[in-house]
C-alpha cells in the first residue's frame, strides 16, 4: 500500500526534522511548496511559467495555480509508493481541490500528521534564535549554544544578531496568523478519519516514536 500523507504544524513545531526521519524510513518524496514552485519554474512546465509571473510581480500565487502545480508533482513517477506533502494545502479550497486531484490520481490520502505544539512553548523556541553575523550559523539558547561562549563553532567570529522576524512580537504575530489557517484544515481532516494529532511539546526522539506509531499502524 502507498503512504500519502499530509504533515501540519506550526512554524518551530519540528515538521522539517520530522519530515527526514519519514522520508529516512519510508521510501516516499518530502514535497514542500516551496520546492515544487522552484521545480516547476526551473522545468518551465505551463504551471510554472504561470507562477513565475505572479512571483515575479511580488503577488501571490493563486489557488489554481497552486493547484496544478500539486497535480502535475503528484503525478510524478517517484510518487508510485507515495508521498509526504509540506506546505500544503494551506487553505479548504486547496483542501478541497487535493481531494479531487488524490481522486483522478488514484492516490487517496491515508493520514494527516498534525505536530502540535504549545503556541506559548514556540514563541521561546522560536525568539530563542540568534545568527552569527559572519557566517549565518544559527544558535538557540535553549538547546543550541556555541560550545565556546561567545565564539561561532563554524567560523569563530564574536558577532551575533537576532533576525527582526525572531524577536518575541514578530514570533507571536507569526503564530497567529498560522493558528488561524491550521485550525479550519485540521477541522477538515478531523472530519474526514484522516487526522492523527503528535503531543509536539516532547523531544524529537519522543515525537518520532509517535509519528512512526501511526504510520506503522496505517
Amino acid at each position: 500500500m502507498s503512504l500519502n500523507l499530509i504533515l501540519l504544524g506550526l512554524p518551530g513545531a519540528g515538521k522539517g526534522t520530522q519530515a527526514q526521519y519519514i522520508v529516512d524510513k519510508y521510501p516516499i518524496p518530502h514535497i514542500s511548496t516551496g520546492d515544487m514552485f522552484r521545480e516547476a519554474m526551473a522545468n518551465k512546465t505551463p504551471m510554472g511559467l504561470k507562477a513565475k509571473e505572479f512571483i515575479d510581480k511580488g503577488d501571490l500565487v493563486p489557488d489554481d495555480v497552486t493547484n496544478g502545480i500539486v497535480k502535475d508533482r503528484l503525478g510524478n513517477a517517484d510518487t508510485k509508493d507515495g508521498f509526504l506533502l509540506d506546505g500544503y494545502p494551506r487553505t479548504l479550497e486547496q483542501a478541497n481541490a487535493l481531494a479531487e486531484m488524490t481522486d483522478v490520481l488514484n492516490k487517496p490520502l491515508n493520514a494527516v500528521i498534525n505536530i502540535d505544539v504549545d503556541p506559548n512553548l514556540l514563541t521561546e523556541r522560536l525568539s530563542s534564535r540568534f545568527i552569527c553575523r559572519n557566517c549565518g550559523a544559527t544558535y538557540n539558547k535553549l538547546y543550541h549554544m556555541p560550545k565556546v561562549e561567545d565564539t561561532c563553532d563554524v567560523c569563530g567570529h564574536h558577532e551575533f544578531y537576532q533576525r527582526d522576524d525572531d524577536k518575541p512580537e514578530a514570533v507571536k504575530n507569526r503564530l497567529d496568523v498560522n493558528i488561524k489557517m491550521n485550525t479550519p484544515l485540521i477541522a477538515y481532516y478531523k472530519e474526514r478519519n484522516l487526522l492523527y494529532n503528535v503531543d509536539g511539546n516532547n523531544s524529537i526522539d519522543d515525537v518520532w516514536q509517535q509519528i512512526d506509531s501511526i504510520l506503522s499502524s496505517l
